[in-house]
């Protein structure tokens, strides 16, 4: 992923230039100026990199509306997407030695993937009261319009960088960054699969706006912790205008084996939901990595959420929690084959609502800006979701493989099974038309389950 662009691969950013020129109007003399300064940056110790991404889903369902229900990120069903064109300027600090240095890192998206990266921490509804909220102004709706259908601008990473020489040295961030709690992550570079899990979907946050600190105790041990804000959802993706009254914490710890073959990650995060709200927003994160072979590698996770005095259907507190594993086999030194399997249940329907994108994007005035030109919002003032959302558990299964051709291009085809199980007769693979509310689904024709074929392509430079 940070693969500073040389001679040979002038092609490849010749491609790049043409992406960005039909999808965000850069003229070639500016794809040019950006290159000189790129010589500047790499000369003063910057690095100037990023990624395309693109993908397509087919949905077995044939969906109405082309949702692929609770799918986030590859979400529309025969549509192709540009999910993210990624650039990003970043100075690493150094990671040892006896010199403070500083340095930072700045990500600018743009694609279908930015509303699920937005800082959209503080949501329309307030998730204790129902009580319509000021959503933030860092990077929601940057396009102003949802005449761009299912594109729009994230700024996911913005923060300072520096390294303290003290004991082994200890490394600070301060800004908005992604979060290190989990497995899967945003980045497509940094991911097996294209699509994603539940955990990861709707479990765990996905960045982070505060301070954030990593401590190696020694070769074995690594301690994390900071503080968090911007958030009127626990401290989960805070952005910089609303909500800095509300601190939360983060921390986390990290063993790993001598011998690099195994670690262990547990991290989480607890605070107060609001300013206004002095009820618990909670996660633990369980993660474990091991080499069964030198080829042969799993992770299991597990993570459980709490949200105390939740305004779901009945008043509650409520809690998500859910397993899952990644197994792989490297084939070759280009090609790896994977297999995820995963069960997730959400108690009180308050984090799974489908389709996701709608959930996300619903503005301050109540407008959701990511559906389609023209649909409004249409909640009851009290339980205010615009996609259905209702209590049930969740198990998915998918099998695919990553192919490197050329050490800038990976390729993902992948196959993925959903099911939906005790969910009362709410079906979140069948949604008729611009209707998103939690009554979507149409008596006698649910279905409790989907197969989706996905393919992308993603391009570092």
């Amino acid at each position: 992923m940070k693969i500073i662009l040389k001679r040979k691969n002038q092609i490849l950013f010749a491609a790049i230039s043409s992406v960005l020129s039909a999808t965000l109007g850069v003229t070639d003399a500016q794809a040019g100026a950006y290159k000189e300064l790129e010589g500047v940056l790499e000369h003063n110790g910057f690095v100037v990199g990023g990624w395309a991404n693109a993908g397509v889903t087919y949905n077995g369902n044939e969906p109405q509306n082309n949702f692929n229900g609770p799918i986030t990120f590859g979400d529309r069903a025969a549509e192709f997407q540009v999910n993210q064109l990624n650039a990003y300027i970043q100075r690493a600090v150094t990671t040892e030695g006896s010199k403070f240095d500083l340095g930072g890192r700045f990500d600018f998206m743009y694609g279908t993937d930015s509303i699920f990266t937005q800082a959209y921490g503080v949501p329309a509804f307030d998730v204790n009261t129902g009580a319509p909220l000021q959503r933030g102004d860092w990077d929601l709706n940057m396009l102003g319009s949802n005449t761009n259908r299912f594109y729009d601008i994230a700024l996911p990473q913005a923060y300072l960088e520096s390294y303290v020489p003290i004991g082994t040295g200890l490394n600070l961030k301060v800004g908005h960054f992604y979060t290190p709690i989990g497995y899967e992550t945003v980045p497509a570079p940094d991911n097996f699969f294209y699509t994603h899990a539940y955990t990861m979907q709707y479990g765990e946050p996905f960045t982070h706006t505060g301070v954030l600190g990593n401590y190696n105790l020694d070769s074995n041990w690594a301690l994390m912790g900071g503080l968090l804000t911007g958030s009127a959802t626990g401290g989960w993706d805070g952005g910089w205008d609303k909500q800095l009254g509300n601190w939360s914490g983060i921390m986390g710890a990290t063993y790993t084996t001598t011998d690099k073959a195994t670690s262990l990650n547990i991290a989480g995060t607890y605070g107060d939901t609001s300013e206004t709200s002095k009820a618990t927003w909670a996660l633990y994160s369980v993660v474990l990595k091991h080499n069964i072979t030198e080829k042969t590698h799993l992770v299991l996770q597990h993570d459980h959420g709490f949200a105390d005095n939740a305004n779901t259907t009945v008043r509650s507190d409520a809690e998500w929690y859910g397993v899952n594993s990644h197994l792989t086999y490297d084939v070759s030194d280009t090609l790896v084959a994977g297999v995820r399997a995963e069960w997730f249940r959400d108690q009180n329907g308050l984090r799974v609502c489908a389709p996701g994108r709608i959930g996300a994007a619903t503005a301050n005035h109540g407008v959701n800006y990511s559906a389609d030109p023209g649909s409004s919002y249409a909640g009851d003032g009290t339980k205010n979701y615009l996609a259905g959302c209702s209590p049930a558990t969740y198990y998915e299964f998918t099998a695919g493989v990553t192919w490197k051709p050329k050490e800038w291009l990976r390729l993902r085809p992948n196959v993925r099974y959903d099911i939906v199980g005790d969910s009362h007769g709410y079906s979140p693979f069948v949604i008729r038309g611009n209707s998103y509310s939690s009554n979507a689904s149409t008596p006698g024709n649910n279905i409790g389950d989907q197969i989706t074929f996905s393919t992308d392509m993603t391009i570092t430079f």
